[in-house]
C-alpha cells in the first residue's frame, strides 16, 4: 500500500481541490481519499507542499507506433498501400519499449490513446494504453477507442499521384466505405445463422460495423473550417458518432462545432504552421471553444510534438486565455471519458486505478518536476 499524505490533490472530482488530504493506494486502486488516513503497513510519501494530480491523460497521439528514430523502418502509423484501410489495429503497430514512453511516463503521461496517422481516408483504430511495461497486451487499456479517418490536405498530398486529389474524392470514398458497410451488415443480418446466404467475407467492411452500430467514433482528423464541417455532415448523414481531432479552425465556426455536440481534441498547437490548412493555428482555440460549452481535449499529436510537453501544451492554452481547471481537465479526466477510458482513469476518486502523479509545482508551469509517476499503484517513476 502507498499513502501519499497532506498533498494539494486535484481530484477531477465534484469535490475539486482538496488541500492538506491523504490518498491511500491499495491494490493497484484508489482506496480512500481524506484526512489523516492511517499509514499502517504503508509506504509514505509526504507530499505536504506537493501537488497530487490523476495520471495525465492523451487523447490522441502516435506514441510507439511512430518511434524516435528518424528511420523510416520505426515509422508504422500510415499504411499508405490504399487510402482505405480501416481492418488496420493500432495496436499491432505499437512499440512500448521506444523510449517515447518511457519518457511520457517520467512527465507524468499516464495513459495514451494512440494509433494510425492521418494519410489515409480510413486509417485503422487507435488504442489506449498506459505507459509502462514491455507486452502492449497488458498495457491496455481499451483495444479499439475509435476509427481513425483523415480530410484535407494529408489523404490529397499522400494520394495526388493515384486516386485522390480533392477534397470531394476524399469524402466520396469515406461515403462509399459507410454505404458498403450498411449494405454488408444488412445482408448479415438478413442471413443471420445460414452461412450460405452470409455476403463474403470482407475485412474491411467486418471493421466498419462498430462504427455504423454507434459503437465505436470515428477520429476524424480536420483542421480547417470546411473538413471540419465534412466530417460533421458525413457523421449526421450515417447518425455515427465522432470526436473533432485538431479541429485547428473550430474557433471560426463555434457555433457549428457546438451544435454538433461531438467533443473536439485540439492541437498540436506547439508547432510552427508547416501546412497551409494551419494558417490559423492559436493556443486561443480550446479555451474559444470550451467557454462555448464544447467537451475539449489536448493533443501534442506525438510524436509531432513530444509527449512529455502535453501539461506545458496546457499551460500555453492558459496563457492565451483558456480557464486553467478547464485545460486541467483537457488533459485529465475530459480527455479519457473522450476516449471512453473515464470509469478507470482521469481522475482521483476511490475505486479507481491508482494512476498518481506527484510535482513540486503546478503541472502546466515549464519550472515544474514531477517528482513521482505512480501507475496501478506502482511508483514507475520518481525523480
Amino acid at each position: 500500500m502507498i499513502l501519499i499524505r497532506n498533498g494539494k490533490t486535484f481530484t477531477m472530482e465534484a469535490e475539486g481541490i482538496l488541500e492538506g488530504v491523504d490518498v491511500l493506494i491499495e491494490k493497484g486502486k484508489i482506496k480512500a481519499i481524506g484526512k489523516d488516513l492511517s499509514d499502517k503497513d504503508c509506504v509514505v510519501i509526504d507530499a505536504k507542499g506537493k501537488f497530487v494530480y490523476p495520471g495525465i491523460v492523451e487523447a490522441h497521439c502516435h506514441m510507439g507506433i511512430g518511434e524516435s528514430s528518424i528511420r523510416v523502418e520505426g515509422q508504422d502509423y500510415n499504411e499508405t498501400s490504399d487510402p482505405i484501410t480501416p481492418h488496420m489495429r493500432g495496436i499491432d503497430g505499437i512499440y512500448p519499449l521506444d523510449e517515447t514512453v518511457m519518457l511520457a511516463r517520467q512527465g507524468g503521461i499516464t495513459t495514451v490513446c494512440a494509433g494510425p496517422g492521418s494519410a489515409n481516408v480510413l486509417g485503422g483504430t487507435f488504442a489506449a494504453y498506459k505507459t509502462v511495461g514491455k507486452n502492449i497486451d497488458k498495457m491496455v487499456l481499451k483495444e479499439e477507442v475509435a476509427m481513425k479517418a483523415a480530410f484535407g490536405e494529408n489523404p490529397k498530398m499522400c494520394y495526388q499521384g493515384s486516386v485522390i486529389k480533392t477534397r470531394m474524392n476524399t469524402a466520396a470514398l469515406f461515403r462509399e466505405a459507410l454505404f458498403k458497410t450498411k449494405e454488408y451488415l444488412g445482408k448479415k443480418e438478413l442471413a443471420k445463422n445460414d452461412v450460405s446466404k452470409m455476403p463474403a467475407f470482407d475485412m474491411k467492411l467486418e471493421a466498419m460495423i462498430p462504427v455504423i452500430k454507434g459503437e465505436m467514433p470515428i477520429k476524424a482528423h480536420a483542421h480547417r473550417t470546411d473538413d471540419i464541417l465534412t466530417s460533421i455532415r458525413l457523421a449526421k448523414e450515417f447518425n455515427i458518432k465522432m470526436t473533432l481531432d485538431h479541429c485547428t479552425e473550430g474557433h471560426l465556426i463555434i457555433d457549428e462545432v457546438l451544435e454538433s455536440g461531438f467533443p473536439a481534441i485540439v492541437g498540436p498547437s506547439l508547432t510552427s504552421k508547416s501546412k497551409f490548412e494551419l494558417k490559423n493555428k492559436t493556443f486561443e482555440t480550446p479555451g474559444i471553444l470550451s467557454k462555448a460549452g464544447v467537451k475539449i481535449a489536448l493533443t501534442t499529436d506525438s510524436p509531432v510534438v513530444p509527449q512529455e510537453y502535453l501539461p506545458i501544451c496546457a499551460g500555453l492554452a492558459v496563457k492565451s486565455g483558456m480557464d486553467a481547471y478547464e485545460a486541467l481537465k483537457a488533459i485529465t479526466i475530459n480527455a479519457a471519458e473522450i476516449i471512453g477510458v473515464g470509469d478507470r482513469v482521469g481522475s482521483l476518486k476511490v475505486g479507481k486505478d491508482a494512476d498518481v502523479v506527484i510535482t513540486d509545482g503546478d503541472i502546466m508551469e515549464i519550472n515544474t518536476n514531477v517528482l513521482y509517476t505512480i501507475i496501478d499503484g506502482k511508483i514507475e517513476y520518481q525523480y
